[in-house]
């Protein structure tokens, strides 16, 4: 299928790995410009060098930004490289897991800065030029855990669900009307560090191993297995096409499963 983007330019976040890069290498696959941004410099130049053969098969053009896109600085050294963008990837590393009784003002407000205020700030840096070009697609990197929450991940819990709400309002806006969407992506179990560093903080602390840890995990997903973040980049090069013009506004749940409601 051709999703019919190619040209298009995209920003996405957190890119020199895991789920950042399975989307940065969706849509490379569809000739469409990416400028990969994240914090460290030698994996994100290793990262994009990687897709350097596609881009050549595909006629897309990869640039690099390594940056704290958290940060003001960084967002506007983003900026500086190019403005406009018709695709945003949003995408920040998850706040530290633990109990709420250890975090203090400080750890909820880095955590809501991540993982709530930066998506807003890049979605307002960016949607009213996609709508004065007539198209635009948001895809937020979130959690399954606005899903069904998990007792352990509450900075994580709280900041997303913040952006969430946000989304449900800014996607019902007149933004929709000039071809803006904004979905929410809602990544389960995938084969990333941060979910093998959890793992590894969970093994610690059961005096378990890793790997009996992982293997009980995997026994209550029904797919039986983590996901991989080139399928995870398959879903948002899709959410990104012009086939998906009509999903707007949704959390769209990547689990294989696990989640067990009907809603």
């Amino acid at each position: 299928m051709d999703l019919g983007i190619k040209g298009k330019w995209a920003l996405v976040c957190g890119a020199s790995k895991g789920l950042g890069l399975g989307c940065a290498q969706a849509l490379v696959q569809e000739g469409v410009h990416v400028l990969m941004v994240a914090r460290g410099q030698a994996a994100l130049q290793a990262a994009a060098d990687a897709l350097a053969a596609t881009a050549a098969a595909t006629g897309a053009v990869v640039q690099v930004c390594a940056q704290d896109i958290t940060t003001e600085a960084g967002r506007a050294a983003v900026f500086a490289l190019h403005a406009d963008f018709d695709i945003v990837v949003t995408n920040a590393g998850g706040p530290p897991t633990g109990d709420f009784r250890d975090w203090d003002r400080a750890a909820w407000l880095r955590a809501v800065d991540a993982n709530m205020l930066t998506p807003i700030e890049l979605m307002k840096a960016t949607v009213d030029g996609m709508a004065a070009r007539g198209f635009g697609r948001v895809v937020n990197i979130t959690s399954s855990a606005v899903k069904a929450p998990i007792d352990t991940l509450g900075l994580s819990n709280g900041a997303r669900s913040g952006l969430t709400g946000f989304v449900a309002g800014l996607a019902r806006s007149p933004l929709a009307a000039n071809g803006v969407t904004i979905n929410n992506l809602l990544p389960g179990a995938f084969e990333t560090d941060r979910l093998r560093s959890n793992y590894q903080a969970a093994a610690e602390k059961g005096g378990e191993s890793l790997e009996a840890v992982a293997a009980r995990r995997r026994a209550g997903i029904p797919a039986r297995r983590f996901g991989n973040p080139q399928e995870f980049g398959a879903i948002c090069a899709f959410l990104c096409s012009q086939q998906a013009g009509y999903i707007n506004g949704q959390n769209i749940l990547a689990d294989g499963g696990a989640y067990p409601g009907t809603f």
